[in-house]
């Protein structure tokens, strides 16, 4: 009986385009690239470069003049701008890791099987990152009011005397402080639980073989895993942080005698209620590098920690 053998033509390797067929496709991509990147130019590179140029310069009587680093050697004895960096680094180093923590733990409660309706919680918690930001600052205005603010009828029932949540700046600064955490734990609790999620059951399972408690297994086994998730927690809040200036704005207008005032605010003052154009853009450009340095230690922190 013969055999019936089929002949296969060899596949030829695929030939990279010439160099006059990639120039031919050049102008298509930028049709499609032309408008994104023009309106790029525009509106975000055009703007950028304009303000760290007008940092460098000052004006007098509509003249514009060239002033080097001034407006950056004025920030040092500017008391004002000192007190704005005081208040942010006070939110920086109490909000931040009480929200990040409060976030882990509802994180950890949010995964758990036993847990019913988990998809409603979830959307419940998360609720108030969607609100917007006017919109939450007022109704926190509202309750914290000193005369007839619905806190303050709640502390009065149980015996509690009024606060002036609003008007005190030990006070302002912790009515703050509650609101960014409000609005935003639940915002970190669903990306830490999407963290927790893709660590697998095998890794619980192995810890509980090993005679790992609860605890353990979550400080030695689930939190090292979960790191580079807490590292984009971490990173996001404290640029969220710096650049806050919605919901102190609204509350307190930066008061009582700046305590929550912050460099975004008191920018907001010097450029658009001064009309010191020039010491604004410096202000802004030392929010930047602030940002860049703290976001670059907080890398390096964690991934030290990571390599250990």
């Amino acid at each position: 009986m013969a055999v019936q053998t089929t002949y296969e033509r060899p596949v030829a390797p695929a030939r990279a385009p010439s160099p006059a067929r990639r120039r031919r496709r050049r102008p298509t991509a930028w049709l499609f690239a032309g408008p994104a990147a023009a309106l790029f130019a525009l509106f975000f590179a055009y703007p950028l470069c304009a303000s760290l140029l007008q940092s460098f310069t000052t004006e007098d009587a509509g003249t514009t003049h060239w002033a080097g680093l001034d407006q950056y050697r004025r920030m040092i004895d500017d008391p004002a701008f000192l007190e704005s960096l005081f208040n942010t680094g006070i939110i920086l180093v109490v909000q931040v890791p009480v929200m990040i923590g409060l976030a882990l733990v509802l994180a950890v409660l949010l995964n758990q099987s036993w847990l019913r309706f988990r998809g409603t919680w979830r959307a419940v918690y998360f609720l108030p990152a969607v609100t917007t930001l006017v919109a939450y600052a007022v109704v926190f205005q509202v309750l914290l009011k000193t005369d007839g603010g619905l806190v303050n009828q709640i502390l009065g029932a149980v015996g509690i005397g009024r606060i002036d949540w609003l008007n005190s700046p030990t006070w302002a600064r912790v009515s703050l402080i509650a609101s960014l955490t409000w609005r935003w734990t639940g915002y970190n609790a669903v990306i830490l639980l999407a963290g927790l999620q893709a660590i697998g059951k095998e890794q619980y399972e192995a810890a509980a073989i090993d005679g790992a408690g609860t605890l353990s297994t979550y400080t030695r086994v689930i939190l090292p895993q979960l790191r580079p998730v807490a590292l984009f927690c971490v990173i996001t809040s404290t640029i969220g942080t710096l650049q806050l200036f919605d919901e102190n704005y609204v509350l307190t207008r930066g008061g009582p005698d700046d305590a929550t005032l912050t460099p975004v605010v008191y920018l907001y003052k010097v450029g658009f209620q001064q009309l010191d154009f020039g010491y604004a853009a410096a202000i802004a450009w030392v929010v930047v590098a602030l940002i860049a340095a703290i976001s670059a230690l907080q890398y390096v922190a964690f991934g030290r920690e990571r390599r250990r």
